[in-house]
């Protein structure tokens, strides 16, 4: 069983949403659709379930052309960031609902509602109606009504967004687990890549209504074929500078030159894109080969185990994610330390090279 996007658009009058798309996800799969806001992940899904159609181009479904067939006619389950229930229906009612419409006897409805609710802590709620709830659980309502249901897709558009973080960080860790043993195919977006690769699976990064990779989670991350998709893998921001290679140094930041670590070794003498993620770039030294950046504190934020601090290098801002607390004052000149092992090299038109 697969679900197949042949050559989709979608198109709303001269704007584009979604530029020419194939796609092929595999039954028991879980896949990610990684983007910032507006990069076409809603509409995607909206595309997979029927909700939308798509402006030229076919979707198949067990090799069968289903992209006229509306979303009433498939076995679809969906799930938006803004959480959509039954006002009139109990917790329960709610949960129960899908199961209902499809016949299911009354023993094994209450045996796959009250799992479900057992997962996302809504058993003292079941009686209650939507109108009673916090909004966090309100949204945990419609992620159980579409677990319970045995969808042959299930498509998860942010559902965690608006859990409280205890929760958001328990359901990231069992989601994928209940869809395992699962034949379904599962679609997940997300704007965050630590989501992406808590899940695992496969991850499809978007910009601007273009897939630009898809894959293994892992390999994508780890692997990017471009600059388009290194920085939509990277939160905070990936750091990108032009360099120009001139035997085994790198020159950077006008008159700065870096050792040319293992990345870059093979590459012939040029002018390249360099990008190094956050997290490689930090206030203490974390690799033989490193290379200085030295620049103005634009922004320090602490958290109990991380500092992530902005820096004005030469009118480009560096962002440096590291462990444990740096407070850097704001306005004072610093020096970190990027492991120009861990760079990446990119043409400067963004294809990677190294």
């Amino acid at each position: 069983m697969a679900l197949e996007l042949i050559d989709i658009t979608k198109r709303a009058g001269a704007e584009v949403h979604i530029h020419p798309t194939s796609l092929v996800l595999h039954e028991g799969s879980f896949n990610v659709l990684l983007g910032t806001t507006l990069s076409g992940k809603t509409t995607l899904m909206q595309i997979m379930a029927g909700i939308q159609r798509p402006t030229s181009g076919s979707i198949l479904f067990r090799g069968k052309d289903v992209t006229g067939v509306a979303v009433q006619q498939r076995n679809v389950s969906m799930v938006y960031q803004q959480f959509i229930n039954y006002p009139n229906f109990s917790v329960y009612d709610n949960i129960a609902s899908p199961l209902r419409v499809g016949r299911m006897s009354s023993s094994e409805v209450e045996k796959r509602v009250m799992a479900a609710a057992d997962l996302l802590r809504l058993k003292p709620m079941l009686k209650r109606r939507p109108s009673e709830l916090s909004g966090g659980q309100q949204q945990r309502t419609a992620i159980a009504r579409a677990i319970v249901k045995d969808s042959d897709l299930i498509l998860l558009d942010e559902p965690l967004a608006n859990l409280d973080y205890k929760l958001r960080e328990e359901l990231r860790d069992e989601l994928p687990k209940l869809f395992a043993g699962r034949n379904a195919i599962v679609v997940y977006a997300t704007t965050e890549p630590s989501e992406a690769l808590l899940f695992g699976g496969n991850t499809a990064t978007l910009h601007e209504g273009r897939i630009t990779q898809f894959g293994p989670t892992a390999s994508t991350y780890r692997a990017p074929k471009d600059l388009l998709t290194a920085q939509v893998f990277s939160d905070p921001p990936m750091n990108t500078a032009p360099v120009e290679k001139r035997g085994d140094r790198i020159m950077i930041f006008g008159d700065r030159s870096w050792p040319v670590g293992t990345a870059a070794s093979k590459l012939p003498d040029g002018h390249y894109m360099l990008g190094l993620r956050p997290h490689h770039v930090t206030p203490n030294s974390m690799s033989a080969v490193s290379g200085k950046v030295e620049g103005r504190v634009l922004v320090t934020e602490l958290s109990g185990s991380e500092s992530v601090i902005h820096l004005d290098v030469g009118g480009t801002t560096w962002v440096s994610l590291s462990h444990g607390i740096h407070p850097l004052e704001v306005g004072s000149q610093a020096r970190l330390h990027a492991d120009v092992d861990r760079a990446l090299f990119f043409t400067p038109s963004g294809e990677r090279v190294s």
